[in-house]
């Protein structure tokens, strides 16, 4: 139970990098004067708007496939492998607060921890039944 932790630790940061880029959304939304509930407005002001949505996107990959490797495979590797999710995320919005193309590289480093989880823990699973 005890390496649980370390997966824990993991989405903690996850959702804080999120909570990041929900916070500079609303923010944004201030700065432009972007009145609710509307999305349009400048280039600038949308790149925040999309740094915080695609983060969510990936997010709802994330986590499951966090703790479905860390019951299939091991709490460590998830964590070792998903540690990079939150670090990568985090640079993908500074990144697309800059510009769109600045946000391509962090994207493509934080993409691998998820097909690796996802594909990893049905590995893993399919595994363990026929190991039983």
């Amino acid at each position: 139970m005890s390496e649980l932790v370390w997966p824990g630790i993991v989405s903690s940061l996850a959702l804080l990098v999120y909570y990041f880029t929900l916070f500079k959304s609303g923010m944004a939304r201030l700065r432009f004067n972007v009145a609710a509930p509307s999305h349009d407005g400048p280039e600038e002001y949308l790149r925040y708007v999309r740094a915080h949505q695609n983060t969510l996107e990936h997010l709802v990959l994330f986590l499951p496939g966090l703790w479905l490797f860390s019951l299939a495979v091991s709490p460590l590797w998830a964590a070792g492998i998903g540690i990079i999710w939150p670090l990568a995320r985090f640079a993908y919005a500074l990144g697309y607060y800059r510009s769109a193309d600045a946000r391509r590289i962090p994207l493509y480093i934080s993409m691998p921890p998820i097909y690796i989880f996802v594909l990893g823990s049905l590995i893993g699973f399919i595994l363990k039944i026929v190991g039983d």
